[in-house]
């Protein structure tokens, strides 16, 4: 997706991904990544996910990108949070109370800026992008991520041509091809939730599988 789609999107409030509670995937298998107590998280695509906010309660320092200007003011005004806008070549910096947020485009990221990440965060973003972007987006994280980053992902999967994305399906079997080069992948959790989730019925779903991942690297 181009990053019009999506500043038009955070535009015209069309944003059913954000969700208001804390991820409770996020909550029940973080641990199991053992991402080092005082790192830094790394969450791409953020939006304004209130999960930063559980995860800098674990002691993170957290660290996100997202392309919408809308969606970095709208995180930090709705938690009451003040913060220190700088600029740099490629972004907006926001920073307060331990959380950064990077305003641009994930693909002009550096290693420089990642280079304290310890564990990433990914329920949002892998699936917000079609087949081509998410090769391209996987080999950006194993260009710019420290070697010994750990991540927890969560993904979405279901028939083929049933919905037209995003979220776009994206199989176990994808997963693997995209991260196995590099990474151990274990696959923690999954569900059908297409009951929970009636406006995906309304798109035409037969079937939606919610899936979690632990993607550890080969040296851990």
């Amino acid at each position: 997706m181009q990053p019009e789609f999506w500043l038009e999107r955070w535009k015209s409030n069309e944003i059913g991904f954000h969700q208001q509670e804390i991820n409770t995937h996020l909550q029940e298998y973080w641990p199991r990544l053992r991402v080092p107590a005082g790192g830094a998280v790394f969450v791409p695509l953020c939006g304004k996910s209130r999960d930063m906010l559980w995860l800098r309660a674990q002691g993170y320092t957290v660290l996100g990108v997202e392309i919408s200007p809308l969606a970095v003011r709208d995180f930090f005004a709705e938690n009451r949070l003040s913060a220190t806008v700088t600029t740099l070549p490629s972004f907006e910096c926001w920073q307060a109370d331990g959380i950064t947020l990077f305003c641009g485009d994930f693909f002009r990221l550096t290693a420089g800026q990642l280079e304290r990440v310890a564990g990433v965060y990914d329920r949002a973003s892998l699936i917000a992008l079609p087949p081509a972007m998410r090769e391209r987006y996987v080999a950006m994280l194993g260009t710019i991520l420290p070697v010994m980053a750990r991540m927890l992902l969560v993904t979405m999967d279901y028939p083929n041509g049933e919905m037209q994305g995003p979220p776009f399906a994206v199989s176990e079997t994808e997963v693997r091809a995209l991260y196995e080069q590099h990474f151990q992948v274990e696959h923690l959790f999954t569900k059908d939730i297409l009951a929970e989730n009636p406006r995906f019925v309304e798109r035409g779903l037969t079937r939606l599988v919610e899936n979690v991942y632990g993607i550890q690297p080969k040296r851990a």
